[in-house]
């Protein structure tokens, strides 16, 4: 009877959001920069319990990262145990027995915030329990176990003309989080098969642009209804979607794969390229297992700066094609970042010669004259000098590799 009634209640505040749209938004003033943190998809599938959540936590803590900023624990889908007699979800009693809340606790014990998955349809990617028709529900349970960020997920919400409309699904359960009264991210993951860089902003506070990526530098894999890809197809899918991120609304081409790639250069050059997109940073590998070069390519601060930038615009190309790609990311301040991403096996050396028409953004205002000013450049990976615009700069870049620098005035 009380998931009835809980059914009821929630069809008429999803009528009465549809007749006020006013009264219905997601909550305001998070994610501002995009957010930071880990998730336990691309590492451990399935494979979770409370002792590799906790054993994370604390690594997040011991290694620095925490600090730096990644403060997300977000588990992913298998969590999941049944719904009890009134409806409301329960997590799986033999991988999490100590209960959500006590997990959730641990983490905010030890200053990290506690994310977790769901989906819109009737069952996640992985058969567990869906959303679908107990979004405030489940929204409700999420806050009494102290949840600060919601991944929802896109599988089984229908075929056709069957399937679940994307807008109003996400609405409904971005209204039952606001109705719960806790703040919560909201991640939009439905692989931007339905454009919602034209509609998330209003919704959630990041949304997938593509499928699923996968732990290999240039490769795309077909699973036949669907198609996983490297780190290079998915930075190029992000072509045309710049103009929908800014702070509190991002573009997301997926969690990191930033410790599960075949070397430090790859690692490092995903890690920048996201930077430069202003992507969130959420890392999906085994964090007791980083080593040394690893968390310092992570911990650098001249490129959080960079990932982290106020102004919140995302990076794009100005020269792709044969040789290094070159990448410009207007930054505060009128600084902008510059990265030489070299996709290739060998590596590669040029003199750049800054471009005699400027650098124009009309999108962000960015505008710069190489004849009439001068930038000190800086080298973000070493910290060191590199000089200035007076003179062409000379880069070399490794195999499957970024150089990547910040200019100021």
């Amino acid at each position: 009877m009380l998931a009835a009634c809980l059914r009821f209640l929630a069809f008429l505040a999803i009528a009465i959001g549809l007749a006020s749209p006013a009264a219905a938004q997601k909550f305001e003033g998070l994610a501002q920069t995009p957010p930071m943190g880990w998730n336990s998809w691309n590492k451990f599938d399935c494979d979770i319990d409370e002792r590799l959540v906790r054993e994370t936590a604390d690594a997040l803590v011991s290694t620095g990262l925490r600090d730096a900023g990644f403060v997300y624990v977000n588990l992913d889908d298998c969590w999941h145990g049944e719904r009890d007699a009134d409806g409301f979800i329960q997590p799986d009693p033999e991988r999490f027995p100590s209960g959500m809340k006590a997990l959730g606790d641990y983490i905010h014990s030890r200053g990290l915030k506690f994310g977790i998955y769901s989906d819109a349809g009737e069952y996640t990617c992985q058969k567990r329990p869906g959303s679908q028709g107990y979004e405030y529900q489940d929204a409700l349970q999420y806050a009494r176990w102290g949840v600060d960020y919601l991944k929802y997920d896109w599988c089984y919400t229908g075929e056709g003309d069957a399937q679940r409309n994307p807008i109003e699904a996400y609405t409904t359960m971005r209204d039952a989080i606001h109705a719960a009264g806790r703040p919560m991210v909201f991640s939009i993951c439905e692989w931007g098969e339905n454009d919602p860089w034209t509609w998330g902003k209003d919704v959630g506070h990041l949304w997938r642009t593509t499928g699923d990526i996968i732990n290999c530098w240039d490769c795309t894999v077909d699973h036949g209804t669907w198609k996983s890809y490297g780190i290079m197809q998915i930075l190029d899918l992000q072509d045309g979607k710049r103009q929908a991120a800014g702070p509190g609304h991002w573009n997301d081409p997926d969690m990191l794969e930033f410790g599960n790639l075949a070397t430090l250069a790859e690692n490092r050059a995903h890690f920048a390229m996201w930077a430069m997109l202003a992507s969130p940073l959420i890392l999906g590998t085994d964090i007791r297992e980083l080593d040394e070069a690893e968390l310092a390519a992570l911990k650098n601060r001249a490129l959080l700066d960079v990932a982290l930038d106020p102004k919140g615009i995302q990076g794009y190309p100005i020269r792709k094609g044969d040789g290094l790609e070159v990448w410009v990311r207007p930054l505060e301040g009128g600084d902008f970042a510059l990265a030489f991403l070299n996709r290739g096996n060998q590596p590669l050396s040029e003199n750049y010669a800054w471009p005699e028409d400027g650098l124009k953004d009309d999108f962000s205002g960015f505008e710069v004259d190489f004849g009439s000013d001068t930038f000190n450049i800086r080298d973000v990976w070493s910290g060191a000098d590199a000089g200035d615009t007076s003179a062409p700069l000379s880069v070399s870049v490794g195999a499957r590799d970024v150089a990547i620098y910040r200019l100021s005035r």
